[in-house]
């Protein structure tokens, strides 16, 4: 399908979605922000977190390998809250996407005119999935002239 000037393909257009408008609308400024105050934030506390434990694993080796428990050392802990944080972090987006992006996300789409159900089916074209699944099934797909 061939792109417009407007970024935009022409079937979004004919749907009555205005993308660019979408993408100015104070909903998804607030959405696209909401999300970064997050992602920055507990990507870098993250990155901080691993290359200190691969400088302390590097430079401090003597520290790292300390005994806690009966063989366990202080490194082994520091490996394990490597693990341990990806879990929190990935909770922690998971309940903000529900409580607070997701419903962001539902009225950009609502505001720019993305409920589509009231659609034709004939105006959406072929999926390339379904032009294959005709051509194994044995039929040609039709080419319209």
């Amino acid at each position: 399908m061939e792109r417009d000037g407007g970024g935009t393909d022409g079937l979004s257009r004919r749907r009555g979605v205005d993308w660019d408008a979408a993408e100015a609308s104070p909903e998804f400024q607030e959405l696209v922000g909401a999300r970064r105050r997050f992602v920055l934030p507990a990507t870098i506390f993250f990155l901080t977190w691993y290359f200190a434990f691969i400088l302390l694993a590097g430079y401090a080796e003597d520290f790292m390998g300390d005994s806690v428990y009966q063989g366990l050392t202080v490194g082994y802990c520091l490996a394990l809250t490597q693990f341990l944080m990806v879990f929190v972090l990935g909770l922690m987006y998971l309940r903000r996407a529900e409580n607070t992006y997701d419903p962001l996300a539902r009225k950009v789409a609502e505001n720019a005119g993305a409920a589509l159900e009231a659609e034709p089916q004939s105006a959406v074209p072929e999926s390339r999935a379904q032009r294959r699944g005709a051509a194994s099934a044995g039929g040609r797909p039709e080419v319209q002239s």
